[in-house]
């Protein structure tokens, strides 16, 4: 009677086995204290065969950040719907960011954290997914004010100056509620609206809050 063979996995189904340990390494450990033996181990495979698949410790960390970028911004714009009103728009996106990086705490470290202190390379890659989400949402605020009260000459600064710290804002934000206990993904989203949209909105009806007038030193 012959051996009897075991069924062979998939390359594709291996590698993501490998990246989902390495992510959950990553993000715990940090880069620099996680081990490649760690990872292996972690994923069920020998430590050559993750160097087989994935290179090296910088490539297998390369390929966590670009997976879990694109994870990021995909559940982001699929949540969003173009037809619907500015608020609603940012309301639907902040909801899916939220509970996206509270359902991936680990991927959330990967890129928030971890990318960020370990290489000019590691943190382009970080800034690239960034890049985009403030481009899309200094898109949706100068849109929606100009349309609002018709001012097409809402300046551009202004406009990136807000996308820029409506996305920090809710980065920090993340990291906070991924810490705390009991802080879920909608009450994230509230809080962070409550704090944005009230500008935000004044802003896209035309009333802007302007900074009081120097006065002369006497």
């Amino acid at each position: 009677m012959g051996a009897v063979k075991t069924k062979r996995v998939p390359r594709a189904v291996r590698e993501q086995q490998m990246l989902d340990a390495a992510v959950r390494t990553f993000g715990r450990r940090g880069y620099m204290a996680a081990s490649m033996d760690e990872i292996a181990e972690l994923a069920g495979v020998s430590k050559p065969l993750v160097y087989l698949y994935l290179n090296s410790k910088e490539d297998l960390f390369s390929a966590c950040i670009q997976r879990e970028a694109r994870a990021l911004t995909d559940a982001v714009r699929s949540a969003i719907r173009p037809a619907l009103p500015a608020d609603r728009q940012l309301w639907d996106g902040l909801r899916a960011f939220f509970a996206h990086t509270a359902e991936h705490p680990d991927g959330w470290s990967v890129l928030h954290l971890q990318a960020r202190t370990h290489g000019d390379l590691f943190a382009a890659e970080v800034e690239a997914m960034r890049a985009e989400t403030v481009a899309f949402v200094t898109h949706l605020i100068a849109i929606t004010a100009r349309e609002a009260h018709r001012d097409p000459d809402l300046p551009e600064r202004e406009v990136a100056g807000l996308a820029e710290a409506l996305v920090g804002a809710a980065e920090s934000l993340a990291t906070w509620a991924n810490t705390t206990p009991g802080v879920t993904a909608r009450q994230a989203a509230a809080t962070l609206m409550n704090f944005a949209w009230s500008g935000l909105g004044n802003l896209m009806a035309g009333r802007r809050w302007q900074p009081p007038a120097q006065q002369a030193e006497g």
